[in-house]
Protein backbone atom coordinates (compact mmCIF):
# COMPACT_ATOMS: atom_id res chain seq x y z
CA UNK A 1 0.00 0.00 0.00
CA UNK A 2 2.63 2.67 1.42
CA UNK A 3 4.49 2.24 -2.07
CA UNK A 4 1.34 3.89 -3.85
CA UNK A 5 1.46 6.82 -2.24
CA UNK A 6 2.36 10.07 -3.58
CA UNK A 7 4.43 12.84 -2.51
CA UNK A 8 3.74 16.30 -3.84
CA UNK A 9 4.03 19.58 -3.25
CA UNK A 10 0.65 21.52 -1.85
CA UNK A 11 -0.94 23.18 -4.19
CA UNK A 12 -4.30 25.91 -4.66
CA UNK A 13 -5.61 22.58 -5.68
CA UNK A 14 -6.18 21.00 -2.26
CA UNK A 15 -5.49 23.55 0.70
CA UNK A 16 -4.58 21.16 3.75
CA UNK A 17 -5.50 24.08 6.02
CA UNK A 18 -5.79 21.74 9.25
CA UNK A 19 -3.66 19.02 10.47
CA UNK A 20 -4.76 15.33 10.55
CA UNK A 21 -5.57 14.52 14.52
CA UNK A 22 -8.44 13.28 13.69
CA UNK A 23 -7.48 10.99 10.64
CA UNK A 24 -6.59 11.39 7.18
CA UNK A 25 -8.37 14.50 5.36
CA UNK A 26 -10.08 14.82 1.77
CA UNK A 27 -11.75 17.25 -0.37
CA UNK A 28 -14.86 16.07 1.03
CA UNK A 29 -13.65 16.09 4.32
CA UNK A 30 -11.64 18.53 5.59
CA UNK A 31 -14.14 20.72 5.66
CA UNK A 32 -16.40 18.66 8.05
CA UNK A 33 -15.70 20.45 11.47
CA UNK A 34 -16.14 18.63 15.12
CA UNK A 35 -19.44 19.91 16.59
CA UNK A 36 -17.40 20.59 20.00
CA UNK A 37 -14.92 22.75 18.06
CA UNK A 38 -17.11 24.50 14.84
CA UNK A 39 -16.90 27.93 15.64
CA UNK A 40 -13.31 27.92 16.74
CA UNK A 41 -12.10 25.88 13.52
CA UNK A 42 -13.76 27.48 10.64
CA UNK A 43 -12.39 30.84 12.22
CA UNK A 44 -9.05 28.95 11.42
CA UNK A 45 -10.56 27.92 8.10
CA UNK A 46 -11.23 31.95 7.38
CA UNK A 47 -7.73 32.86 8.05
CA UNK A 48 -5.81 29.81 6.73
CA UNK A 49 -6.71 29.31 3.23
CA UNK A 50 -6.26 32.49 1.95
CA UNK A 51 -2.72 33.03 3.66
CA UNK A 52 -1.91 29.61 2.65
CA UNK A 53 -3.09 30.84 -0.76
CA UNK A 54 -1.13 33.55 -0.47
CA UNK A 55 2.46 32.09 0.25
CA UNK A 56 1.66 29.48 -2.20
CA UNK A 57 1.59 31.59 -5.21
CA UNK A 58 4.55 33.89 -3.71
CA UNK A 59 7.05 30.79 -2.96
CA UNK A 60 5.27 27.80 -4.82
CA UNK A 61 4.24 26.21 -1.85
CA UNK A 62 4.98 25.61 2.14
CA UNK A 63 3.88 21.97 2.21
CA UNK A 64 4.53 18.63 1.19
CA UNK A 65 2.15 16.01 0.96
CA UNK A 66 1.59 12.23 1.01
CA UNK A 67 -1.55 11.24 -0.73
CA UNK A 68 -3.02 7.73 -1.02
CA UNK A 69 -5.94 7.89 -3.66
CA UNK A 70 -7.62 10.77 -2.35
CA UNK A 71 -6.79 11.07 1.33
CA UNK A 72 -4.35 12.71 2.44
CA UNK A 73 -2.16 10.78 5.23
CA UNK A 74 0.93 12.67 5.89
CA UNK A 75 2.03 16.46 5.52
CA UNK A 76 5.74 18.21 6.27
CA UNK A 77 4.49 22.21 6.56
CA UNK A 78 7.33 24.60 6.11
CA UNK A 79 7.47 28.63 5.87
CA UNK A 80 10.48 31.01 4.83
CA UNK A 81 12.05 31.78 7.81
CA UNK A 82 11.67 35.55 7.57
CA UNK A 83 7.80 34.90 7.57
CA UNK A 84 8.53 33.93 11.23
CA UNK A 85 10.01 37.62 11.78
CA UNK A 86 6.60 38.96 11.10
CA UNK A 87 5.00 39.73 14.53
CA UNK A 88 1.21 38.46 12.78
CA UNK A 89 2.59 35.43 12.16
CA UNK A 90 2.26 34.48 15.74
CA UNK A 91 4.62 30.31 15.87
CA UNK A 92 2.54 29.88 12.41
CA UNK A 93 0.19 27.08 13.87
CA UNK A 94 -2.65 26.68 11.61
CA UNK A 95 -5.04 25.07 14.26
CA UNK A 96 -4.61 27.77 17.39
CA UNK A 97 -5.76 31.23 17.62
CA UNK A 98 -3.21 34.24 17.84
CA UNK A 99 -0.28 34.81 19.36
CA UNK A 100 0.52 31.19 18.77
CA UNK A 101 -1.05 31.27 15.53
CA UNK A 102 -0.97 33.61 12.51
CA UNK A 103 -2.93 36.32 13.01
CA UNK A 104 -5.53 36.95 10.20
CA UNK A 105 -3.78 40.62 9.58
CA UNK A 106 -0.64 38.50 8.50
CA UNK A 107 -2.46 38.05 5.03
CA UNK A 108 -2.10 41.50 4.44
CA UNK A 109 1.38 41.56 5.09
CA UNK A 110 4.23 42.02 2.07
CA UNK A 111 5.73 38.95 1.46
CA UNK A 112 9.17 39.36 -0.15
CA UNK A 113 10.10 37.33 -2.95
CA UNK A 114 12.68 34.78 -2.99
CA UNK A 115 14.95 37.00 -4.87
CA UNK A 116 14.50 39.61 -2.28
CA UNK A 117 15.24 37.63 0.63
CA UNK A 118 18.68 37.72 1.86
CA UNK A 119 18.59 34.52 4.19
CA UNK A 120 17.62 32.27 1.79
CA UNK A 121 16.43 29.87 5.08
CA UNK A 122 13.08 27.42 5.30
CA UNK A 123 12.14 27.03 8.32
CA UNK A 124 9.97 23.15 9.38
CA UNK A 125 7.15 23.69 11.41
CA UNK A 126 5.83 20.62 11.60
CA UNK A 127 5.61 16.88 10.52
CA UNK A 128 3.12 14.21 10.49
CA UNK A 129 2.06 10.74 9.06
CA UNK A 130 -1.44 9.67 9.54
CA UNK A 131 -2.79 10.59 12.86
CA UNK A 132 -0.36 10.13 16.01
CA UNK A 133 -3.60 10.30 18.78
CA UNK A 134 -5.50 7.47 16.86
CA UNK A 135 -4.71 3.65 18.37
CA UNK A 136 -4.02 2.13 14.87
CA UNK A 137 -1.76 4.16 12.31
CA UNK A 138 -0.91 2.60 9.13
CA UNK A 139 0.84 5.05 7.81
CA UNK A 140 3.16 5.74 10.86
CA UNK A 141 7.14 4.17 10.89
CA UNK A 142 6.78 3.74 7.06
CA UNK A 143 9.46 5.81 5.75
CA UNK A 144 6.57 8.23 4.30
CA UNK A 145 8.14 10.99 6.80
CA UNK A 146 11.21 10.56 5.28
CA UNK A 147 10.00 10.59 1.65
CA UNK A 148 8.36 14.00 2.64
CA UNK A 149 11.43 15.55 4.12
CA UNK A 150 13.51 14.49 1.00
CA UNK A 151 11.11 15.68 -1.47
CA UNK A 152 11.38 19.07 0.57
CA UNK A 153 15.06 19.17 -0.18
CA UNK A 154 14.82 17.99 -3.45
CA UNK A 155 12.10 21.19 -4.25
CA UNK A 156 13.74 23.24 -2.46
CA UNK A 157 17.50 22.81 -4.05
CA UNK A 158 15.49 23.56 -7.25
CA UNK A 159 13.67 26.48 -6.22
CA UNK A 160 16.89 28.22 -5.02
CA UNK A 161 16.72 27.86 -1.03
CA UNK A 162 20.18 27.50 0.13
CA UNK A 163 19.52 26.19 3.84
CA UNK A 164 16.36 24.03 5.56
CA UNK A 165 16.45 24.38 9.53
CA UNK A 166 14.44 22.46 11.76
CA UNK A 167 13.64 22.11 15.62
CA UNK A 168 13.96 18.90 17.64
CA UNK A 169 13.90 17.36 20.60
CA UNK A 170 14.69 13.17 21.36
CA UNK A 171 13.08 10.42 19.09
CA UNK A 172 10.42 9.27 21.28
CA UNK A 173 6.26 8.81 20.09
CA UNK A 174 5.03 11.25 23.18
CA UNK A 175 7.30 13.78 22.13
CA UNK A 176 5.98 13.43 18.08
CA UNK A 177 2.49 13.15 18.85
CA UNK A 178 2.29 15.98 21.16
CA UNK A 179 4.91 18.91 19.22
CA UNK A 180 4.22 17.25 15.20
CA UNK A 181 7.99 17.59 15.27
CA UNK A 182 10.58 14.55 14.21
CA UNK A 183 13.17 13.62 16.45
CA UNK A 184 16.97 14.32 16.10
CA UNK A 185 17.96 11.55 14.80
CA UNK A 186 15.20 11.31 12.22
CA UNK A 187 17.00 14.80 10.69
CA UNK A 188 20.51 13.34 11.54
CA UNK A 189 19.78 10.72 9.00
CA UNK A 190 19.02 12.82 6.28
CA UNK A 191 22.06 15.10 7.08
CA UNK A 192 20.77 17.80 9.16
CA UNK A 193 23.23 18.40 11.68
CA UNK A 194 22.46 20.06 15.21
CA UNK A 195 23.80 23.67 15.39
CA UNK A 196 22.21 25.30 18.42
CA UNK A 197 21.39 22.78 21.62
CA UNK A 198 18.92 24.58 24.32
CA UNK A 199 16.44 24.07 26.92
CA UNK A 200 12.88 23.15 26.29
CA UNK A 201 10.53 24.77 28.55
CA UNK A 202 7.50 23.58 27.63
CA UNK A 203 7.39 20.26 29.32
CA UNK A 204 6.32 20.07 32.58
CA UNK A 205 4.38 18.06 35.63
CA UNK A 206 3.13 14.80 34.67
CA UNK A 207 3.67 15.09 30.78
CA UNK A 208 7.22 15.63 32.08
CA UNK A 209 7.36 12.27 34.43
CA UNK A 210 6.27 10.45 30.88
CA UNK A 211 8.86 11.72 28.98
CA UNK A 212 11.19 10.36 31.64
CA UNK A 213 9.47 7.05 31.48
CA UNK A 214 10.19 6.85 28.20
CA UNK A 215 13.27 7.89 27.77
CA UNK A 216 14.33 5.13 30.19
CA UNK A 217 12.42 2.83 28.05
CA UNK A 218 14.39 3.43 25.17
CA UNK A 219 18.05 3.44 26.90
CA UNK A 220 17.75 7.16 26.35
CA UNK A 221 19.43 9.04 28.97
CA UNK A 222 15.89 10.80 31.02
CA UNK A 223 17.77 14.42 31.19
CA UNK A 224 17.92 14.66 27.69
CA UNK A 225 13.95 15.43 27.26
CA UNK A 226 15.37 18.46 28.35
CA UNK A 227 17.09 19.76 24.83
CA UNK A 228 15.39 21.09 22.23
CA UNK A 229 18.12 21.52 19.43
CA UNK A 230 18.11 23.24 16.48
CA UNK A 231 19.68 21.69 12.94
CA UNK A 232 20.58 22.56 9.70
CA UNK A 233 21.57 21.21 6.22
CA UNK A 234 22.47 23.26 3.52
CA UNK A 235 21.39 23.08 0.00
Amino acid sequence: MHKTIVIEPMTEGFILWRCLHGGPLSKNTINVLPKNKGDEWEAHRVTNIPLLKKIIKTYGTCAILARDGDQIVGFLRFYPKILYSMKEAGTLCLQQAFPTGPSKRLVDKNFPSLDDIHDRTLKVHCLMTGSPFQEENPYQRKGIGTRMARELMHWAKEKGWGRIETTANEDLGILYANTGQAGRRFWEKLGFQVVKTGAESRFQGDFLKKLHKQAVAHNLNPEDVHNQYTMHIDL
